[in-house]
């Protein structure tokens, strides 16, 4: 994996909050996509760092991650 400085802003992206996130605050994620990559942020802290998945690396860990 590789560390990259965190993103300050992207004013272009359309942030959703993961339908996963609980309502009760402390594990609460917002996703956003542009042309081949995934943006992923602390949804209790949209002005921190914001990691930037390539497209098919997202789905790899969402398929894992929802597994059963």
């Amino acid at each position: 994996m590789n560390v990259e400085e965190p993103v300050p802003s992207l004013p272009d992206c359309a942030w959703v909050k993961s339908s996963y996130s609980s309502g009760e605050g402390g594990q609460c994620i917002e996703v956003a996509t542009s042309p081949g990559i995934v943006h992923v942020r602390d949804s209790k802290d949209r002005t921190g760092p914001a990691l930037a998945l390539a497209s098919g690396s997202w789905t790899t860990f969402v398929d894992f991650a929802t597994q059963d």
